[in-house]
């Protein structure tokens, strides 16, 4: 029984661990950002993210696909989910869109891949679905109808929506040392940056704020809780780490009234309660046969 408990105690601190790491990126982010341009920010993140991995993959274990076809279809994941998504993340966070807007808004993403990837839906999955979409809308509507809210921050806002739901269907897509395959992604969303950076205002403000916000994502976020996300899903059923998921935008939106005061407004807490609902009822589980879910990465 102690053992049971014990086991039980560790699962439930890894998964707390995870969704507080997830939670935090925007809120770091945005600290980040406060001195340092995006596309700077993000070539020091995944800088220090890859010089990680290639430091602990031999003692993970981790191998690179062997078959050239897995490393071209990682090399194009990474451009849209390391490259083109977290490019539009912080873009927005730069248009003033709060982390706890944007973390809502990315919530409706696993709706988005079902949308996409199944072929019939049950009356509760389409309920699902409708209620997802609405929820969205209600979020979109009331961060137009916000102080101080742009237009282009909702519009790249949304692009990283896209992003990383076409991101996360190319993922699925590798099916050769998925965690493997993580250096080449980087390496990847690290070019793009690179091929911006002459089109991009260009600065750094070497500060203690600014390094401790590039390792809290380039170590803590895109390193350690991607592995510990890997963890809990070769530990647990995959429908319960994907309800993880459920509680990010409430985390994010708690984290980011408390570091910067920023409020959901009543429609947009109203949009949050139905994206969560038709989440639940697109990936709940049918008694005759085990449901599917979707991961997303940040």
């Amino acid at each position: 029984m102690s053992r049971i408990n014990a086991s039980s105690l560790v699962g439930v601190t890894s998964a707390s661990f995870f969704v507080l790491l997830w939670s935090s990126a925007a809120i770091v982010s945005k600290w980040g950002l406060a001195h340092a341009s995006p596309v700077a920010f993000l070539i020091g993140r995944f800088a220090i993210a890859l010089g990680a991995l290639l430091i602990l993959g031999p003692l993970l274990g981790l191998r690179l696909p062997k078959q050239p076809r897995e490393r071209r279809r990682a090399l194009l994941t990474g451009l849209v989910l390391l490259g083109f998504y977290p490019i539009c993340y912080v873009w927005a966070l730069q248009l003033q869109v709060t982390p706890g807007l944007i973390a809502t808004l990315l919530g409706v993403q696993p709706i988005l891949t079902g949308l996409l990837t199944e072929r019939r839906f049950s009356a509760a999955r389409l309920v699902g679905l409708l209620l997802g979409l609405g929820g969205l809308v209600l979020v979109v509507w009331q961060g137009i109808g916000m102080a101080g809210l742009t237009l282009g921050g909702l519009a790249c806002a949304l692009l990283a929506l896209l992003g990383i739901t076409f991101g996360t269907l190319l993922q699925k897509g590798l099916t050769e040392s998925p965690l493997g395959s993580l250096p080449l992604q980087y390496v990847a969303g690290l070019l793009l940056c690179l091929a911006l950076l002459p089109t991009q205002p260009l600065h750094f403000d070497w500060s203690p704020e600014l390094l401790l916000s590039l390792l809290w994502m380039g170590l803590l976020v895109s390193v350690g809780a991607t592995l510990l996300l890997y963890r809990l899903i070769a530990r647990g059923n995959l429908v319960q780490v994907t309800s993880l998921f459920y509680l990010v935008p409430a985390v994010t939106a708690l984290l980011d009234y408390l570091a910067f005061g920023n409020r959901l407004g009543p429609l947009s807490l109203l949009g949050m309660a139905l994206i969560v609902v038709g989440l639940l009822l697109v990936f709940r589980q049918p008694r005759e046969r085990g449901g599917e879910a979707q991961t997303e990465g940040s």
